[in-house]
């Protein structure tokens, strides 16, 4: 999905990874034993998921590392923004479920607007390890990969945090709710 439309300029790069770093420095729990540069580099060598991190960035996912895949060799980004992103709320599920509305259709669906932006949503068991790192969605929800056998009956999944517990719950896969967006992992 690369094209010229997703490259960045010099200056947004610099912006982009200062922000990052300045993150990622303020938040040593989440990746303990990563370094910096380490990141950096794979970055700068990969501009298309640079890209793809400016678009988290700018709907306000606020991504950081969270994790070193030893077996890939990948870092992980995750959304860490306290909320669930501001810029991916009022969202059905996926396309199947926006196209079966036929009134008061939400803008896009999470799974396509994660496609868009290059990353996945997450899974139930990614988006509880999350919050073994800080306490995320006291307020919103975010929609989770959903099992295919529960899709199939029109459900979708979606998480959050309450009474200090995370919960999973479903709902039908076109409902879109004002304060429910989605959490999405970048492989780099």
């Amino acid at each position: 999905m690369t094209n010229e439309s997703n490259r960045l300029t010099i200056e947004q790069q610099e912006y982009l990874l200062h922000t990052l770093q300045t993150r990622f420095e303020e938040n040593k729990h989440r990746h303990v034993g990563i370094e910096w540069k380490d990141v950096q580099d794979k970055l700068l060598a990969n501009m298309q998921k640079l890209w793809s991190l400016n678009e988290m960035e700018n709907t306000g996912g606020e991504p950081d590392v969270v994790v070193f895949d030893t077996t890939s060799e990948d870092y992980c980004f995750v959304d860490c923004s306290i909320e669930s992103p501001v810029g991916r709320r009022s969202l059905c599920y996926d396309r199947q479920a926006l196209d079966s509305r036929k009134k008061n259709k939400p803008e896009n669906s999470a799974v396509d607007l994660a496609a868009n932006i290059g990353m996945e949503l997450l899974t139930e068991e990614q988006y509880r390890k999350i919050q073994q790192l800080d306490e995320f969605d006291k307020k919103t929800s975010s929609w989770v990969q959903t099992p295919e056998n529960i899709r199939k009956l029109g459900g979708a999944l979606f998480c959050d945090r309450r009474y200090n517990m995370v919960f999973v719950y479903h709902n039908g896969a076109e409902s879109y709710y004002a304060a429910r967006g989605f959490r999405g992992m970048l492989r780099v």
